[in-house]
Order: structure tokens, then sequence, then C-alpha cells
């Protein structure tokens, strides 16, 4: 009787023990918002994020140690803000300070990843890059959502459809195709996005004409909210990681993003709410 109590208990303090006795800060959760952003993100059904580069960059954090563990969670262009702020998501991806977050608390990690948005236009006899030089008088093709530097920035759809006589979309395939069917003269798409497009439509590629000057070069940033479970300072020595053995360069250079050094004083700056 006492050896099976006594095997009973040692068999609870082992439990106990199994449980409490973890590393504290063993395998934390950090949830990772997701928005439709190819090649980014390309598919997300189901709750689930399975295609793009979002989902290399996770795998690749999350072999490369034990303490964290990276988790995607499905979100949109227009939700991302309220989720971020109820908490729904820890962070906040391939991200720029200017895109709506000015009045968001936040810390901002410079990624270290610039990509670009271009110009597009229907090739035809005689149409060169002076073409992109003016957008008075072109139709445009953009993406409802988001942020352009020639708008400043402001991704109101009204504002867009009155001042730029802009058509929104939720397809940058269906905008790059408006342009060959005559019912846009110009789209703007990710340089990165681009790329991959004319690798999946080497039939068509020709019939574009890609501008030279660019709407806007950024630095990607991933953005924490300030009861993240990762410091920003945590992150950025992941990232460094990831990039001092290649392998950013291996998910991202493909894709014409470039992967860029990060000085140590300057890949940290603080949001705020006003």
């Amino acid at each position: 009787m006492m050896l099976t109590l006594r095997r009973a208990l040692e068999g609870v303090l082992l439990v106990l023990c199994s449980s409490l006795c973890l590393p504290a800060g063993a395998e934390q959760l950090v949830r990772v918002g997701s928005v439709y952003f190819p090649p980014y993100v390309l598919k997300q059904e189901q709750g689930k994020v399975d295609r793009g580069l979002l989902p290399q960059l996770l795998d690749a954090l999350n072999q490369a140690q034990n303490e964290y563990r990276f988790v995607a969670v499905p979100t949109s262009l227009p939700r991302r803000y309220r989720d971020f702020e109820q908490g729904r998501i820890d962070m906040a991806i391939f991200e720029n300070p200017q895109w709506g977050w000015q009045k968001v608390a936040h810390t901002a990690v410079d990624m270290g990843l610039e990509d670009a948005e271009v110009f597009v236009a229907r090739a035809e006899t005689g149409r060169d890059q002076s073409y992109f030089t003016t957008l008075q008088g072109k139709r445009l093709a953009l993406y409802s959502g988001y942020h352009y530097a020639f708008a400043g920035f402001n991704a109101e759809p009204r504002f867009l459809a009155q001042n730029f006589n802009a058509k929104l979309t939720y397809s940058h395939d269906s905008n790059l195709s408006m342009l060959l069917r005559g019912r846009a003269e110009i789209a703007l798409v990710t340089r990165s996005y681009l790329s991959d497009f004319l690798a999946r439509h080497r039939e068509t590629a020709s019939q574009y004409l890609v501008s030279t000057r660019t709407d806007q070069t950024y630095h990607h940033y991933a953005l924490l909210r300030p009861q993240a479970p990762i410091s920003a300072q945590a992150l950025s020595a992941l990232l460094q990681t990831l990039r001092s053995s290649g392998q950013l360069a291996d998910i991202f250079g493909r894709h014409q993003i470039a992967v860029m050094p990060v000085a140590a004083d300057s890949s940290v700056a603080t949001g705020g709410a006003d």
C-alpha cells in the first residue's frame, strides 16, 4: 500500500516538475499577421497560410531557435490595424510605418528587405519611358487598400478615384490584364510581384512596358505591438542570423527583393499613438 502511494506521489511530482521546471521563455507563441500580398502571401484558405514568402520566413525563424514559435494568423489590409491593437496579432510584417500606422503604438524593426512599386503600361510602338513622366489624363489600375507615394499615401478609394481616375481592384493579375484589354493605361505593382507574374506569363511578357521610375522604394519593417512576447532586439538579432547565414537571400533574392545590411544602431525605431 505504501509503495503504491509512494509511486503515485512520484508520478504527480514528475508531472508537476515537467510543467513547472521548463525554461520560462520556452516556445513563446508569436502571432504574425498574414495579409494577402503576393508574392509574400499567395493563398489563405480555411485559416491557413500555405504559400508565399511569409511561410518560408516563419519556418526559417522557427528552425533558427527554440524560444519562440512564429505562426501566421490570417487578417486583411483594413482589419490588420484593429487586430494589432486588440492583440489578435503580435506582429505586422512586410510593413512600412507610413502605411497608416502613425497613430498605432508599435516598435518598428527594419528587416533589411527592399522592394519597390513600379509603373506598368501596355507596350506600343513609339511608347517609351517618357510615358510614365506624368499620370495626368491616364486611367490607373490600383490595388484597393495599398498606400501609394504618388497619392501621398492616401489609400481612400474615393480620393484615388476622384483625383487620379483610378479603378481599384483586389487582384494584381486583373490590373495587369486591364492594360492589355485597354481598360486602363497604367497599373502599379510591386517589383517582386511583377517578376513573378512575368515568369508565369511568358507568352505576354513582351506586351508590357515597365517603368524605370519607381513610385516608392521602401524597406520592409516588422511592427511589434507593445505587449508582444518577443522584443525588437531579439527579433532583430534573429533576422541578422538569417541574413548572415544567407537564408534571407535564398528566400527573397529570386523575387528581386534586395537583402540589405542593417546598422545595429538603426534597425529598431519606436512608434507611438498620438
